[in-house]
């Protein structure tokens, strides 16, 4: 059962440089506005239970898509059909009065989702428990931090059962813990198979908890898919019109947040020796990464991932603690070291570099990304083509 359905849907914004501009165009009957196609007429159809991921690069035209869907912005025609209820977080605030208080927002925004007063007062203590800010709820919104506008908005949406969810990546502020929390509740309503619109940066992210990804470039769709070959298609795109950005500056190591967990230290390493650019032998030298981490204690262990890419940004291969089965212990602090060791390194001659991924428990939950500086350069004393020496054996028959 589909339970949106877009027919030829597009959104076309006019902008005119003075205000005038606007009477003189209906007098004259001569255009005086510059126009911007955000999302060209196109189709869609998401069915029930179905978890779609939309990506793209800023002015994509995913936003306004969303908003489409959620019916806070109309369409410049074709038909349009939701069945069901919405729930939709896509800007700060969004749907708050600033003078009302956090009580009054809440009846408010369940009043517009359809609810009952007797509904609302039903939810009204586990929304203010989700959202954990009970000492604020008599105050206007006008002074909460953007953080607690988020967690309010993420609190009221998710907890009057909608049958469709709708996600801004844009909406991604808050402290570790309610990160954490939040994307616990996503995951709730993904095994309860609702419909979810999840729109996100994360590619990681998108590819492990969606089953269809739309690829929006220049408001068009330009891949609908299954999440893997789509995210591919666009880190292939993305690779080539974007320079690989320089690692974030990591925080203290000694500084855990509730909810949160950073990388303390990382280091690679060929045959025993460390630096800004290593040299391999191909087949012979031994690849070392040394990771540690802290980690909210109460928190189920984190999982390790790495992805190593080639100097035009393809992925070569990964590796994860979660997929090789390797548990992490931690002391009491939430604190832990592990070590990769790539024996007898199997890449064949080139440059590569290597990102490394703090996550949940399921390699799902991105707590940190750490692109490593180190260039890493592989010689080959071979004539072996490609990019890696698969292991293998020849018989004579």
């Amino acid at each position: 059962m589909a339970l949106i359905k877009l027919q030829n849907v597009g959104k076309t914004y006019t902008h005119y440089a003075h205000g005038i501009d606007r009477l003189l165009e209906i007098m004259t009957h001569r255009p005086r506005h510059q126009a911007f196609t955000a999302l060209h007429p196109m189709n869609l159809s998401v069915s029930e239970g179905q978890v779609v991921g939309i990506i793209g690069n800023n002015g994509a035209g995913k936003s306004t898509l969303l908003k489409i869907i959620a019916g806070t912005l109309q369409s410049d025609g074709g038909h349009f059909e939701v069945n069901g209820r919405i729930a939709a977080l896509l800007e700060l605030g969004g749907g708050f009065h600033p003078e009302m208080t956090g009580r009054e927002n809440v009846y408010l925004n369940s009043t517009m989702m359809g609810l009952t007063s007797n509904e609302i007062d039903a939810k009204y203590d586990d929304i203010v428990a989700f959202a954990g800010i009970q000492d604020f709820m008599e105050q206007p919104v006008k002074t909460y931090s953007s953080g607690m506008f988020m967690r309010l908005a993420f609190a009221v949406a998710t907890n009057v059962e909608p049958d469709i969810l709708i996600i801004d990546e844009a909406l991604s502020v808050g402290d570790g813990a309610f990160a954490r929390k939040s994307f616990d509740r996503i995951m709730q309503f993904r095994e309860a198979q609702k419909t979810i619109l999840f729109c996100s940066h994360s590619l990681y992210q998108v590819e492990a908890i969606c089953d269809r990804v739309i690829w929006l470039e220049k408001g068009h769709v330009k891949l609908d898919g299954v999440p893997s070959a789509v995210v591919s298609a666009y880190n292939q795109f993305i690779t080539q019109t974007q320079t690989v950005s320089n690692p974030s500056e990591q925080p203290a190591a000694n500084t855990v947040l509730d909810g949160s967990a950073h990388f303390t230290d990382i280091s690679v390493s060929v045959d025993g020796i460390t630096g800004p650019s290593l040299d391999a032998l191909s087949l012979k030298s031994e690849l070392c990464l040394t990771i540690g981490f802290a980690s909210d204690p109460k928190l189920p262990t984190p999982s390790i991932g790495l992805v190593v890419h080639s100097a035009d940004g393809r992925m070569i291969t990964s590796a994860g603690t979660k997929h090789d089965g390797l548990t992490i212990k931690r002391d009491a602090q939430g604190h832990a070291k592990v070590r990769l060791h790539f024996a007898q390194l199997a890449l064949l001659k080139g440059e590569y570099s290597i990102v490394v991924y703090l996550l949940c428990e399921n390699a799902i939950h991105l707590y940190e990304q750490a692109n490593i500086p180190t260039r890493l350069q592989v010689h080959q004393q071979s004539l072996e083509l490609g990019v890696v020496s698969l292991p293998r054996h020849w018989v004579q028959i």
